[in-house]
C-alpha cells in the first residue's frame, strides 16, 4: 500500500536531511505507530506519505514514495485526495468552513460525490465520533479537543484508503481519545484501512499498534514490532518501564497483559509503605478565585467556580473537552471574560485583580500559556523571540533561552518560530511566559507535542517554580503527567468543580483519570514507575 525507497528529505536552510536512505513497505490494513523524539521527523514522515513533502513545504525529496501505486512525486497532494486522508497537528488550522456539518461534507463536496452520499456519511461520522449535537456549532467556539474530533470526522467522510493522523489524541481527555482510538482500529480490522499515526502519548495507542516506527532523530527509521523496538529506546510508556523495573519478557503493551503478570509484584508491594501525600500548604493562597461565571452565548463555560491556590502547589485542572478548563484559566488570568466573581492575586504588588492592570503588568500576577502557543509568537527567529522576552520581563539576557534548553534542547536560534513543530513551538512559548516569573502561573495543555524525555524536563521545571513558591496550574488530559508533577488534582464537567483532592485520592478513585500503573497494581495505592521502584528498593527486594 505504502512503500519508500530510499527516501531522502532536505529541507534548504537544514544542516542535516530530516530523513536519510528511508526503506519502508506498510501493507494494507496494518495500524503503524510512529514515534520519536520532538523535532525528529515524525511529521515530515507523514506529510511524505500524501505528497505534502515537498509539494508544499518545500525542500528536496530524494527516492520516491508511492501509495497504491501513485508516485508522489509526479502525483500531488491533490491526486491522492480520494486515497490519502491526512489530520495534521493544529486541526483548527486545517478548517475551511465555518460550521461542523459544513466542514465535514467539505472533502466529499471537491471529490463531487452526490448529496445523498454525502448526507449519509454526515450522518454516519456524526454518530461515529459521538459530535451530533454539535453539526450547527462554529467551528472557532469549539474547544480543542472537539476540534480535533471534527478534523478526524472531515477525513472519514472521504472514506480514505490510508489514514495518516498527527498527534490525533492530543488535545482529547481519556475517554474521548479511547472513542476515537477505537473507531480507527474499527476501519482498520473492519474495513482493511491502512492508518499511520504519530503520537507522543504511546501508552493511548501502542497496544493497538501493529508496527512501531522509530526515528531516533539522526534521520534514520527503526521499523518492528512494537515490544522488540521499545525494548531497545529511552522512550516508553509507563508499562513498558514498569515492564522493565520488573524483569518481565516480552514487555507489556497493555494494563491486561501487565496485571496478569503483576500478582506478584502486588504481593511483594502490599506491605510496602504507601507513598506520601502531597505536602501540606498553610499559608495564604497566591490567588484565591470566588464564584466565577463565566457565559457565551448560550452556554455557561464557568458556573460558579471558587478556587484557592496555594503558593508552592502544582495544581492539576482535569475534566472532560468542553467542561470549562480553559475558560476558568483566562478568566483567572484576566484576559478572558468574567461576567461575575473575584480574582486576588498575592504578590510583590499587593493583593490585586489582575484583570484591572494593562497587559504587561498582568502577566507577571499571572502568566498563561494558552492552547495555541504560536499566538504567542511573533517574531522571526527564536533567538529574537527570547531577547524580546527577557527585555519585557526585566530579567537577565540569556533566562529565556536557558528555560527553552531545558525543555527542548539545541534548538536552532536562527529558526523561524513558524517552522518548528508543535511541541518546539510550545517549549519556546512556554519559556517566553516563565521568564516574567509570575506568583501564579496557568499552562493550558502544556505538553501537547512533547515526548516523554521533554515531558520530564517539563516536571523539572515546574517543580522548580513551586520549589520558588509560586503556585502552577497545569490544565491537562495527560494522565501520566498528573500522576508524576501534581500535588493536587481539580476536577471540572459542566462549569463546576466536581472534585477536588490530593493527587492520590482522585486518581485512585477514577477509572477514567488512573494512569497505567494505578491500574496494573491496584488495590494498591501506587501512581508511577518511581514510586514500584522505590518502594521496592527500600523493602530490599530487586525489581
Amino acid at each position: 500500500m505504502i512503500e519508500f525507497d530510499r527516501v531522502t528529505v532536505h529541507y534548504a536552510e537544514a544542516r542535516e536531511p530530516m530523513l536519510r536512505e528511508v526503506d519502508l513497505h506498510i501493507p494494507e490494513g496494518e495500524l503503524c505507530l510512529v514515534a520519536g523524539r520532538t523535532g525528529a521527523g515524525k511529521s515530515t514522515l507523514l506529510r511524505a506519505i500524501n505528497g505534502l513533502v515537498p509539494h508544499f513545504t518545500g525542500g528536496t525529496l530524494y527516492g520516491s514514495v508511492t501509495v497504491q501505486g501513485r508516485d508522489t512525486r509526479s502525483h500531488p497532494p491533490r491526486d491522492l485526495a480520494d486515497v490519502v486522508g491526512v489530520v495534521g497537528q493544529d486541526p483548527l488550522a486545517g478548517f475551511v468552513t465555518d460550521t461542523v456539518e459544513e466542514e465535514l461534507a467539505y472533502g466529499m463536496e471537491q471529490l463531487a460525490l452526490p448529496a445523498s452520499v454525502m448526507r449519509k456519511r454526515v450522518e454516519e461520522t456524526l454518530d461515529l465520533l459521538g459530535i451530533a449535537e454539535l453539526r450547527d456549532r462554529p467551528l472557532r467556539t469549539l474547544s480543542g479537543g472537539q476540534q480535533q474530533r471534527v478534523a478526524i470526522g472531515a477525513v472519514l467522510t472521504s472514506h480514505p484508503q490510508v489514514l495518516v493522523l498527527d498527534e490525533p489524541t492530543s488535545a482529547l481527555d481519556p475517554t474521548a481519545a479511547e472513542d476515537v482510538l477505537a473507531t480507527v482500529t474499527r476501519l482498520v480490522h473492519d474495513l482493511g484501512v491502512t492508518v499511520v499515526v504519530a503520537e507522543h502519548r504511546l501508552e493511548r495507542v501502542v497496544q493497538y499498534a501493529d508496527r512501531l516506527l522509530y526515528l531516533p532523530g539522526d534521520g534514520t527509521v527503526v521499523d518492528g514490532e512494537p515490544a522488540a523496538v521499545l525494548a531497545d529506546i529511552d522512550l516508553a510508556p509507563p508499562l513498558v518501564e514498569l515492564g522493565r523495573a520488573a524483569g518481565w519478557a516480552p514487555l507489556p503493551l497493555s494494563v491486561r497483559d501487565a496485571r496478569r503478570r503483576a500478582a506478584n509484584l502486588r504481593q511483594r508491594l502490599a506491605d510496602a509503605t504507601a507513598p506520601p501525600t502531597a505536602p501540606a500548604h498553610d499559608g495564604p493562597p497566591a490567588l484565591t478565585a470566588r464564584k466565577i461565571v463565566v457565559r457565551y452565548p448560550g452556554t455557561v463555560a464557568v458556573a460558579g467556580v471558587d478556587l484557592d491556590l496555594p503558593a508552592g502547589q502544582v495544581v492539576a485542572l482535569m475534566g472532560r473537552n468542553g467542561s470549562g478548563k480553559s475558560s476558568l484559566l483566562w478568566a483567572l488570568q484576566g484576559s478572558g471574560p468574567r461576567q461575575v466573581g473575584t480574582v486576588t492575586v498575592t504578590g510583590p504588588d499587593g493583593a490585586i485583580d489582575p484583570k484591572t492592570l494593562p497587559a504587561g503588568r498582568a502577566r507577571r500576577q499571572v502568566g498563561l500559556v494558552p492552547q495555541t502557543p504560536g499566538d504567542l509568537l511573533y517574531l522571526e527567529r527564536v533567538d529574537a523571540e527570547c531577547a524580546q522576552a527577557d527585555r519585557e520581563s526585566d530579567a537577565p539576557a540569556g533566562t529565556c533561552r536557558a528555560l527553552l534548553d531545558q525543555l527542548t534542547p539545541g534548538l536552532p536560534g536562527d529558526q523561524h518560530p513558524r517552522d518548528l513543530s508543535e511541541g518546539q513551538r510550545l517549549a519556546l512559548a512556554l519559556a517566553v511566559q516563565l521568564t516574567a516569573a509570575p506568583p501564579v502561573v496557568l499552562l493550558d495543555e502544556p505538553t501537547r507535542g512533547l515526548d516523554y524525555l521533554a515531558k520530564r524536563q517539563f516536571a523539572a521545571v515546574v517543580r522548580r517554580l513551586a520549589g520558588e513558591g509560586r503556585a502552577v496550574v497545569v490544565a491537562t488530559h495527560d494522565v501520566e503527567l498528573v500522576a508524576t508533577l501534581a500535588d493536587r488534582v481539580v476536577v471540572m464537567a459542566q462549569g463546576e468543580i466536581v472534585a477536588d483532592g490530593t493527587a492520590a485520592e482522585v486518581m485512585l478513585a477514577s477509572p477514567a483519570f488512573a494512569p497505567q500503573v494505578a491500574k496494573v497494581m491496584a488495590p494498591e495505592p501506587w501512581l508511577t514507575v518511581d514510586q514500584v521502584t522505590t518502594a521496592l528498593a527500600d523493602a530490599g527486594t530487586p525489581g
